[in-house]
């Protein structure tokens, strides 16, 4: 599903199907990272004193009356939108020139204020870059004659996608063949990101999928795997989802319209200039994706919204297919397919079946009518996907706010979950190309432990280590503490609640918290590991997860109470996680930072507009604060899909005052506020630049202290930030030495560092 979730790329270690919205991005060789636990924790004037002797811009006031079922609102800073903001995703160099400066101003101030922490980013770039193998690869796939695997180079910013072939013994021989080479293709471009790569099922062809914009339209192209060169350019115009028919020769894919919604699917031949429409969706709401099922029966084209789904199924045996529609849509009934042992297992929710319940069907005729119950539905216990084998399936649940693995042998409906014992953990799980295997893979995590990658023979349960995720500049398990604890909500509710600390962190309330969320789209953080979040852990601060209701930690409900008019659930739940922090006596009350990405940045401004007494202070990247003005334009990306989540305020009285009562730019108030860090893409389609660009200006006049208020807009980058592995690493340093400077960590040592970097000079 296309939403506001900050998409970055996979590590190299592997394919987890486990989606982080604080996800690392790679790097290699630091040194060491300072472990002070005894120093105390109170905040020094220097960096701050300096910071607020600068003039940040004085963005002009232009007020527009908007009338709205009867309603009145004032937005003095709609100037900020271009009108041809879709030409500007695609072409940033035509922004209006008066937005252009403005934002320009915006990225001077934020330099001058950040310039006496260049050095300090610079180390705790180093250290992020030197946690990470740059020569890392992922375990490699069989698939037939052929092992696939995706690697990085020492110094590379890009993957390299590549394969050798498969000897008798069934191990990995030859010559490596390198199919996509990143780094080459991406030279001299300002920004590079691929969607799909996917090799033919012969193994001679790839496609690909490449945007160099931000902006989220990808170029899909056609590669020779033969010759090594691209022989056709199908479209500029794709949503970067594809997939092969078994023929080779037939490509599905995704067209994105002018809007930027996945609005067709073509089928078309590689040879051929000409495309087919096979679906196109009328319903904005709607959007559309396609794929495979796991034994290459059927390609499923799927259209949904985020909470109904609607699946179409083509034979993928026949280029001409046509389409078996396996259940009519019915508002807020979801489901998928999973092909398992010659028939169909299907993941709904009908029925009332809150947590999600398995059915099966004929392989050859899954329409709904033919649907047999298989799993019954069990409250509290939430199947979030399933695997299919030739003899087993595999399914990912979520209970008590834990991830689990239980796996069905199907000639027999003997099952057994695979256990874990830490407290907190993270886990991903998938088949890899092959179909009739007894092997699955699954990857494991924890904050304190680096990413572990197991083969799993399912008939003998033998589990066998084929990857640890290589920490270059050291790293022990031992020195960190992992903790789930469980803080009390308002209305009684309870919320999981994931710390990590370092080893002799003082737990007298003077060390500083970072407390992360993201609580929308039912997107739920994993208790993964961060190489990145080490640096802030090793300086003294405490990281703190608050898995909140809008995501599914405790099940599908804790979505549902955290959406549309129980929306307020979610900012009071992180506030209520924060609160308990300073209870328990972990930190004090003008402590914690908050951090949040894009609806998560909704998260951060909602909560310090309602406790902003919490924060010392709060890092909203890309975040989607404007939530009245978008939600009522239809003509932005994400509005008609998304009004399912929020509401829909252009017909609903109810659904405007809710989303207006607690809208962080419209709920900005003349109240102190903790010091503020925002981020914005010139090019994302997600939350549009002028969403977090308003907000600030906004909040920067309204404010009654002098703290400060800081955006910083990548003028060539979308909703990811930087594209280069390396340059998202910069940018987290950006973040986390704002982190520090706000907690008030970062004086000493910017100076130590400055100092060091001079000498070294």
């Amino acid at each position: 599903m296309f939403h506001r979730l900050t998409a970055l790329a996979a590590p190299a270690i592997g394919a987890a199907l486990i989606l982080s919205a604080c996800q690392d991005a790679p790097g290699g060789t630091t040194p060491e990272t300072p472990t002070d636990m005894d120093a105390t924790h109170t905040p020094a004037p220097d960096l701050m004193a300096r910071a607020l002797t600068l003039t940040p811009p004085e963005a002009e006031q232009r007020p527009v009356t908007i009338e709205q079922l009867g309603r009145t609102r004032v937005d003095e800073y709609a100037w900020m939108r271009d009108d041809d903001w879709q030409q500007v995703m695609r072409d940033p160099s035509v922004l209006r020139d008066d937005i252009r400066a403005h934002l320009e101003a915006e990225n001077a101030y934020y330099s001058a204020v950040m310039a006496p922490t260049e050095a300090l980013q610079q180390r705790l770039y180093a250290e992020m870059r030197g946690r990470i193998k740059e020569d890392d690869s992922s375990p490699p796939e069989r698939d037939g004659a052929w092992f696939y695997y995706s690697r990085h180079r020492e110094g590379g910013q890009y993957p390299v996608f590549a394969r050798r072939a498969a000897g008798p013994d069934g191990e990995m021989t030859g010559e490596e063949q390198i199919l996509l080479d990143g780094d080459a293709e991406a030279e001299g471009i300002a920004y590079y990101q691929l969607g799909a790569v996917e090799h033919s099922p012969d193994h001679r062809w790839l496609a690909y999928a490449v945007d160099t914009a931000g902006s989220e339209f990808y170029q899909l192209r056609i590669r020779d795997l033969e010759t090594g060169h691209d022989v056709a350019t199908l479209t500029d115009e794709s949503y970067g989802a594809l997939e092969w028919a078994n023929d080779s020769h037939t490509l599905y894919w995704v067209w994105r319209d002018e809007n930027n919604r996945p609005r067709r699917v073509y089928r078309q031949a590689i040879d051929s200039e000409s495309r087919e429409l096979v679906y196109e969706e009328s319903d904005p709401g709607f959007f559309l994706g396609v794929g495979k099922t796991d034994g290459d029966t059927w390609i499923v084209l799927s259209a949904s919204d985020h909470t109904t789904s609607e699946l179409r199924l083509f034979d993928a045996n026949d280029p001409a297919a046509e389409p078996l529609v396996v259940s009519e849509r019915e508002s807020g009934v979801e489901y998928s397919l999973t092909e398992a042992g010659g028939q169909l297992f299907v993941l709904t929710n009908q029925d009332g079946a809150v947590d999600f319940q398995i059915m099966t069907a004929p392989l050859d005729d899954p329409r709904r009518e033919n649907w047999s119950q298989f799993l019954d539905h069990r409250p509290g216990v939430l199947v979030t996907s399933l695997i299919g084998f030739e003899n087993w399936l595999v399914r990912l649940e979520r209970a008590n706010a834990l991830p689990r693995l239980v796996v069905r042998r199907l000639s027999d409906s003997a099952e057994h979950e695979i256990a874990f014992d830490e407290e907190a953990y993270a886990l991903g799980a998938w088949g890899g190309y092959e179909y009739a295997v007894d092997r699955m893979r699954f990857s494991y995590e924890s904050p304190s432990t680096p990413t572990e990658i197991y083969d799993y023979d399912m008939a003998s349960r033998e589990r066998t280590l084929i990857k640890r995720q290589e920490i270059p500049s050291g790293h022990n398990a031992d020195d960190y503490v992992v903790r789930r604890l469980t803080a009390r909500a308002r209305d009684g509710e309870t919320i999981p609640v994931t710390l990590l600390y370092r080893e002799g962190t003082p737990l007298d309330g003077s060390a500083p918290v970072l407390l992360y969320g993201y609580g929308s789209y039912g997107i739920t953080i994993p208790a993964g590991f961060s190489t990145s979040r080490l640096s802030l852990v090793d300086r003294g601060m405490i990281y703190a997860i608050a898995h909140i209701r809008g995501g599914m930690a405790k099940g599908y409900q804790w979505y549902l109470d955290g959406k549309l008019d129980k929306k307020e659930n979610t900012f009071n739940d992180f506030v209520d996680a924060g609160r308990m922090l300073v209870q328990e006596g972990y930190t004090r009350e003008g402590q914690l930072v908050a951090h949040g990405g894009s609806a998560g940045g909704l998260l951060v401004g909602a909560a310090i507009n309602q406790a902003p007494e919490l924060f010392a202070g709060a890092i909203a990247a890309v975040p989607f604060v404007d939530v009245l003005n978008t939600m009522s334009d239809p003509s932005l990306p994400l509005t008609p899909p998304e009004w399912p989540e929020w509401g829909n305020p252009i017909e609903d009285e109810a659904a405007y005052d809710y989303i207006l009562s607690y809208s962080p730019y419209d709920q900005i108030r003349a109240q102190a506020y903790p010091h503020v860090m925002a981020t914005a893409g010139l090019t994302d389609p997600r939350v549009t630049y002028w969403e977090p660009a308003k907000w600030i200006a906004r909040l920067r006049t309204a404010r009654t202290d002098d703290g400060l208020t800081l955006m910083r807009t990548n003028m060539g980058a979308g909703h990811g930030g930087a594209s280069g592995r390396f340059d998202a690493l910069r940018e987290r340093a950006e973040e986390y030495a704002f982190a520090l400077m706000s907690a008030g960590l970062a004086d000493a040592e910017a100076v130590e560092a400055a100092e060091a970097a001079g000498d070294a000079g």
